[in-house]
C-alpha cells in the first residue's frame, strides 16, 4: 500500500470485530478472568494480546502503538503520557547506573534537564557532542559508553545530524541509539532504517495535531523490544484512552496536514530569507541551513518548525513585534493546526558548543492558515521590531 492509503487502515484490526471505523476508546483498570486457568495463561503468555490489566495494555493503545510501529518499521511499540516521558523511557531501557551517556548538545531543553536531574542521580554520566560531528564521535567515546541520544533537526536551531554515520559507529561498538523524531514524523524520517535502535515521538504534536492532548510513542528494533516492553511496563508509564483514540484518529490525516504544513512553512521561511532585516533563516530544507546535504539525502520532505533570526534587541522590543501578532499564538509545544511565534536563546542550553549568532531568534510553527495572511501579519511585526529598536537606539 502507499503510505496515504496506510494511514487510513493502520491500527483498525482491533474494531473489525464490531465493524466499527474508528478503534473505541476502552477505558480499563481491572480485567476479569473467565478462571484461573485463564488468568495464569494471560500473566504467562506475554505474546499475545490477552487483556491482563488497563496498564498493560487494551485495543485503544495498541491500534496507535501498531500504527506507529509498522509506519517506523519497528519490532513493537508503546505509548507513554507524555513525549519527555516516552524519552525517559527509551533511555532508562538501555541505561544503567555506572554507564556512560552521549547527547546530542542540541537536544530538546527538556531532554537535557532529565539527563542533569534523574539520571544524574542515577549514577547514568552524561556528556554533549556537537551535533555535527559525524563519525567524529567515534573519539568521545568510552569504555563504558553504553548509548547516543540523537535529536535531529536539532531543537530551536535545526542542526541536521549525519545519523548514518553516527550510528554505524555506535552498532560496530555495541552501543544503543536513540532519536527524537518529532520533528519529522515517520512520513519523512524513518530513522530505524538509518541504523538506529529507538526513535521516540511525540505524537502531542503533529500525530495528535491539534493542540488538545499529551502523548508520548516509542518504536524499536528487534534486538531492544524486550527490554523496552518490559522497562515500559515496570515504570507503568501508560498512556490515557482518550489521547491513544486522539493519536490515531490524528494518523489519518497526518499525510495531507503535513503537506501542508511543508508547503506553508518553505513559503514563509523563502520570504523571510528574502528581507535584509532578516540575518539568517534556520530551515533544514534551505541550501544555506546547517546539515542540509543530510536533509537532502535522507529525510522525504520537511516540516513546520523553523527559525530566523532578525538583529539583537532588548525584551521590550521582541514583544512589541510578537505581542501583536494577530495569527500566531504565543505557546510552548508545535504540530497544532494554529501558527504559533517564540522568542529563543538557544546560548544557555549548549554544553559542547556555542551559539555565537548575536542576534535575536524566533521560533516558528506554521500552521494551517492562509500564508498570505501570515506573511502580512510577520510583515507588520517585523516593522513594529524595526522602529522599537530605531526608538531606542539599538
Amino acid at each position: 500500500m502507499k503510505r496515504e492509503t496506510k494511514l487510513i487502515h493502520l491500527g483498525r484490526a482491533a474494531a473489525k470485530k464490531h465493524g466499527i471505523v474508528n478503534v473505541p476508546v476502552y477505558r480499563a483498570s481491572t480485567v476479569l478472568f473467565d478462571g484461573v486457568a485463564d488468568m495464569d495463561l494471560s500473566n504467562r503468555d506475554k505474546s499475545t494480546r490477552r487483556m491482563t490489566y488497563g496498564r498493560r495494555g487494551t485495543p485503544t493503545l495498541w491500534a496507535v502503538q501498531d500504527a506507529f510501529a509498522e509506519l517506523h518499521g519497528a519490532a513493537g511499540a508503546v505509548t507513554c503520557p507524555s513525549g519527555i516521558a516516552a524519552v525517559g523511557v527509551a533511555c532508562l531501557s538501555v541505561l544503567r547506573s555506572g554507564d556512560h551517556a552521549l547527547f546530542a548538545d542540541t537536544v530538546y531543553g527538556p531532554t537535557r534537564i532529565l539527563a542533569k536531574g534523574i539520571f544524574s542521580r542515577m549514577g547514568i554520566d552524561v556528556s554533549y557532542y556537537d551535533p555535527m560531528i559525524g563519525a567524529g564521535i567515534e573519539a568521545l567515546i568510552r569504555p563504558n559508553t553504553k548509548a547516543i541520544i540523537l535529536e535531529s533537526p536539532g531543537s530551536q536551531t535545526f542542526e541536521v545530524q549525519d545519523v548514518p554515520a553516527i550510528t554505524a559507529i555506535a552498532r560496530a561498538r555495541n552501543i544503543s541509539t536513540v532519536i527524537d523524531n518529532t520533528w519529522a514524523t515517520p512520513l519523512l524520517f524513518q530513522p530505524l532504517k538509518h541504523g538506529v535502535d529507538i526513535v521516540v515521538e511525540s505524537a502531542t504534536k503533529f500525530i495528535c495535531g491539534h493542540s488538545d492532548s499529551n502523548l508520548g510513542l516509542i518504536a524499536s528494533t528487534a534486538e531492544k523490544w524486550a527490554d523496552l516492553q518490559a522497562c515500559h511496563g515496570d515504570l507503568g508509564q501508560t498512556a490515557g484512552p482518550e489521547d491513544a483514540y486522539v493519536a490515531q484518529r490524528g494518523l489519518k490525516t497526518l499525510s495531507i496536514r503535513m503537506e501542508r504544513h511543508q508547503a506553508s512553512a518553505l513559503k514563509v521561511a523563502r520570504w523571510l530569507a528574502a528581507r535584509e532585516d532578516v540575518s539568517a533563516v534556520l530551515h533544514p530544507a534551505l541550501p544555506d541551513a546547517v546539515g542540509h546535504e543530510f536533509w537532502r539525502r535522507d529525510f522525504e520532505g520537511s516540516s513546520s518548525l523553523f527559525g530566523f533570526i532578525v538583529p539583537a534587541c532588548n525584551r521590550a522590543a521582541i514583544g512589541t513585534m510578537i505581542d501583536g501578532l494577530d495569527h500566531f499564538g504565543i505557546g510552548y509545544s508545535y504540530g497544532g493546526y494554529e501558527s504559533l511565534a517564540l522568542p529563543q536563546d538557544p546560548r544557555s542550553g549548549r554544553t559542547a558548543t556555542k551559539w555565537e549568532n548575536p542576534g535575536q531568534l524566533i521560533r516558528l510553527h506554521i500552521g494551517l492558515e492562509d500564508t498570505d495572511d501570515l506573511i502580512a501579519d510577520l510583515d507588520a511585526g517585523i516593522a513594529r521590531l524595526g522602529a522599537a529598536r530605531a526608538a531606542s537606539g539599538a
